[in-house]
């Protein structure tokens, strides 16, 4: 059986002016891996009509562009020359002529010529093509989004590593560029004008925290990394959307969040709740963005500390009593016989924990000052105690600069409020590691992985086809005109 397959070419009228074939595809005996076509047959016929139609397209466009708009005449050519675009399909050679400037716009001695194709076709490389280039470099290493592409279509060896970051990098610069003025507060109107506005949605909840990727300038051990702040805002119906930027490089992170929260529909008179780990940067990112904003004190963060703190203390009874037990063999072991300060320090964590956990801040203090002077006149001097000491002290400072972000977590907790920031572990999770630090062994500069992330959210929160529907008209036409053929 053989198929021969053919591009018909019709004039707008309707008549058909030529016809060209594109491919001839044979098949002997069916079989089940030769029914309907191969990818490497697909690839082909794709680059075929792709040649064809791209070279139509332009000699459409270049017709308008062969007589003087004015006088009628016709252009002289000074030259021409071979213009490289690059598409989903395969790389076009096209051809640029360089046309002059008709006589009756200037003198015959300072006329000027131009291309007209390449400046129309000044990227050198299709929206299309570029889209997905962004979205999977943004997803995955270079490496692996070429071999995908290259799998799957007729690009060939036309696209590299270097090439894919460069196209990647000015797409992030493009939606950086687009990004308003850094403020120090966005609190616009005043309560009279919130006041008349709609009812507001539910309250937003943000949560905040940060991760570290391995940087490409390191030059000692503690300056191997660098820190990049991410964050998830939820609205009450699941919809969530995610930011990140590198922290101490962005000049606008601010801006940032606030234009994620505007998006989701942020109104003055709405409620937003932030949680962070009470960290000086998050802490100060989440100041002036809404007049009926609440700052809270991950629990996560207060709980991960106590536990910590205890099981360092239950260590210390189980080292105490082992002492005990080679100076007694005759006598079983037993805690009871260890000495009370330890568990006293047991029982006090126990009841910080409890006053922190219903809001309680004051009394949770005077605790934490109680277990400290306690390790500090405890006669005996297990192994972790000074370690221990050193926890209890950077907590008591925890604490102490978080107090009045600390609300009460047991009310929220029955009123099935969110109080903690687990939905963002997650978040630095699929953000930062998955692409930057578990599966991609890279180092990075703070440019490279700022921009990146950029167009990595923007994937995530699926706004990456939207911004280039914004960019480019025509794919956004393209798209729903699809959308009505599939309807």
């Amino acid at each position: 059986m053989k198929i021969r397959i053919q591009i018909v070419m019709e004039a707008a009228n309707g008549e058909t002016e030529r016809v060209e074939d594109i491919a001839e595809l044979e098949r002997s005996s069916p079989q089940p891996e030769t029914l309907g076509l191969t990818l490497a047959e697909s690839k082909t016929l794709l680059q075929g009509i792709q040649q064809r139609m791209v070279s139509e397209q332009v000699a459409e466009y270049m017709a308008q562009f062969n007589t003087c708009p004015d006088c009628g005449a016709r252009r002289t050519k000074k030259g021409q020359h071979t213009l490289v675009y690059r598409t989903l399909f395969g790389k076009l050679n096209l051809i640029s002529p360089r046309l002059y400037d008709c006589a009756c716009h200037q003198p015959h001695q300072q006329r000027h010529s131009s291309s007209p194709l390449a400046t129309w076709l000044n990227a050198h490389s299709s929206p299309e093509l570029l889209y997905l280039e962004t979205k999977f470099a943004s997803l995955m290493s270079y490496g692996l989004s070429i071999r995908l592409l290259s799998e799957v279509l007729p690009i060939a060896d036309e696209v590299n590593a270097t090439s894919m970051r460069r196209h990647q990098q000015q797409i992030a610069e493009r939606i950086e560029s687009e990004l308003g003025e850094e403020q120090f507060q966005f609190i616009k109107g005043c309560p009279d004008e919130w006041g008349r506005q709609p009812r507001p949605e539910p309250p937003l909840t943000v949560g905040l925290d940060g991760g570290y990727v391995h940087a490409s300038d390191q030059k000692s051990r503690t300056e191997g990394w660098f820190e990049v702040i991410t964050g998830k805002s939820v609205k009450a119906d699941g919809d969530a959307k995610v930011f990140a930027f590198v922290n101490k490089y962005d000049a606008k992170p601010k801006r940032r969040l606030y234009e994620v929260l505007k998006s989701q529909g942020l109104q003055m008179n709405q409620q937003v709740v932030f949680l962070s780990d009470g960290g000086d940067t998050v802490r100060s990112l989440q100041r002036y963005l809404s007049p009926e904003s609440e700052h809270l004190l991950d629990w996560f963060h207060i709980t991960m500390r106590l536990t910590v703190m205890k099981q360092m203390t239950k260590g210390m009874i189980r080292e105490l009593a082992a002492q005990k037990n080679q100076k007694k063999p005759q006598k079983e072991a037993d805690e009871s016989e260890n000495s009370d300060v330890p568990a006293q320090l047991l029982k006090q964590l126990e009841s910080i924990k409890w006053h922190l956990w219903h809001g309680n801040a004051t009394e949770a203090l005077a605790l934490i000052y109680d277990v400290n002077v306690d390790l500090e006149i405890w006669e005996e001097n297990p192994t972790n105690k000074k370690k221990l000491l050193k926890l209890v002290c950077e907590f008591e400072n925890y604490i102490r600069a978080n107090g009045g972000f600390i609300p009460n977590y047991g009310d929220r907790y029955r009123h099935n409020e969110t109080i903690t920031t687990a939905f963002v572990e997650s978040t630095v999770n699929y953000v930062i590691s998955k692409r930057f630090v578990k599966k991609q062994q890279m180092r990075w500069t703070q440019r490279g992985a700022h921009l990146l992330l950029q167009t990595r959210v923007q994937v995530l929160n699926d706004d990456l086809r939207k911004t280039f529907g914004r960019w480019f008209q025509g794919m956004s036409v393209m798209e729903n005109e699809q959308e009505k053929m599939a309807a």
